[in-house]
């Protein structure tokens, strides 16, 4: 009796110590998150931060120079073409010190010798002409009568050449002078005297609205010193400068989605122009890039009602590289290496299978499935270390 119990009692810890090293060895359940395969478009894009720009922007400066009296617009007022944007009243130019004449009228005198001296070297040139012109004749003569050779005519024809060019010379050089005294005179000439009160108006080329105020307070200020600025805020663009690597990949008239201020307005927008010039940009981190302006029209009006674009605004931009409407996708986040190939976890049977993919196109969300598992597979996001070929997995099923 006593031998039997004690069997019982072996059988009895074996079968504990056995359920025990079963359950270590167990494999455990390891839960997922998973995702479906799906059939569906896909659009790849290229996504940069841009800015709008004014198409035609135009800088009104002032004609003359003067004094610009204070300019009342303000940025964002409407012009219409022809209203008056600023007046700027002439100033007479500034009189000359005693210094300054005397140095001046000095110039004019030596200026006058000179152009004396010139024309008489103009006249001395044009005799020496002549008398080169008549010796080339008289050789011509006593060359056709047999007394001279003929290469006596042809050095009294050089001659008469090298005369010709000294008497241009000279010509080039009396109005050289002639020019110098004219632009001493005109430093001595008396300033005309202008109707005091009589400012120039300066007027819109365009109907537009005024950007900057590039002058605000009554100064003096030169000819062609910019004044104002002023664009139609509904002729806008949208300037990005990319990689050049990425503008190699878009094409003029490439479809572009423009996020309008984060608040989930869009626009579309149509690749208008990639500029043949790129340029260098240091990066965030310091790293040169080269880069290409790539410029988008909007055709419709900038932002609509609910908001306002002007000039000079950020904005996020999507240009479309590439774009399919029935494909089959997958998570890129499901996406795993296996050697120099791609693969997923499928979900099958409560196990996960490891799958060999192969893929096309992507964008940051899905990748294209050009061989691999089928539309409707399910299969495992973000696999963690611990995930295996054959492991067994509990589902938890993420929202598409």
């Amino acid at each position: 009796m006593l031998a039997v119990l004690a069997q019982r009692r072996t059988w009895f810890a074996v079968a504990v110590i056995g359920g025990l090293l079963l359950m270590a060895l167990w494999p455990d359940t390891l839960d997922v998150d998973v995702a479906q395969v799906t059939r569906g478009a896909l659009v790849v894009t290229i996504d940069e931060e841009g800015r709008t720009r004014v198409r035609d922007r135009f800088v009104v400066s002032s004609p003359v120079t003067g004094r610009v009296l204070r300019i009342a617009l303000e940025p964002g007022d409407r012009v219409a073409r022809g209203a008056v944007l600023a007046r700027v009243r002439p100033e007479a130019p500034a009189l000359l010190d005693a210094r300054t004449r005397a140095e001046a009228e000095a110039a004019a005198d030596g200026a006058r010798a000179a152009l004396g001296r010139a024309r008489a070297e103009e006249e001395r040139a044009a005799a020496a002409l002549a008398q080169a012109e008549r010796e080339l004749a008289r050789s011509r003569r006593l060359v056709d009568a047999g007394v001279l050779p003929a290469q006596e005519a042809d050095l009294r024809g050089t001659d008469a050449q090298l005369a010709r060019e000294a008497l241009e010379a000279a010509a080039f050089a009396v109005r050289a002078v002639a020019a110098e005294l004219a632009r001493v005179d005109a430093r001595l000439a008396p300033v005309p005297r202008r109707p005091a009160g009589a400012p120039v108006a300066v007027t819109a080329p365009v109907d537009g609205i005024v950007l900057r105020r590039l002058r605000e307070s009554e100064s003096l200020v030169p000819a062609g010193e910019p004044l104002v600025e002023i664009g139609d805020l509904a002729e806008l663009e949208i300037v990005v400068d990319l990689l050049s690597t990425d503008a190699a990949r878009i094409r003029e008239g490439a479809r572009a989605e423009i996020d309008l201020g984060g608040q989930a307005l869009t626009a579309d927008a149509l690749v208008r122009r990639i500029e043949p010039s790129g340029f260098t940009k240091l990066s965030a981190l310091g790293v040169e890039e080269q880069r290409v302006n790539v410029i988008l029209d909007m055709p419709g009006p900038a932002g609509g009602e609910d908001v306002a674009l002007g000039d000079a605004y950020r904005v996020d931009v999507r240009i479309v590289v590439w774009e399919a409407a029935d494909v089959v996708r997958v998570p890129t986040s499901a996406l795993v290496r296996e050697g120099e190939q791609w693969a997923v976890f499928v979900v099958d049977g409560g196990r996960a299978r490891r799958t060999l993919v192969e893929i096309g196109r992507q964008n940051g969300r899905d990748a294209e499935v050009l061989a691999g598992p089928a539309a409707g597979a399910r299969v495992v996001i973000h696999p963690g270390d611990a995930l295996r070929d054959g492991s067994r997995v509990r589902e938890e099923e993420l929202a598409s």
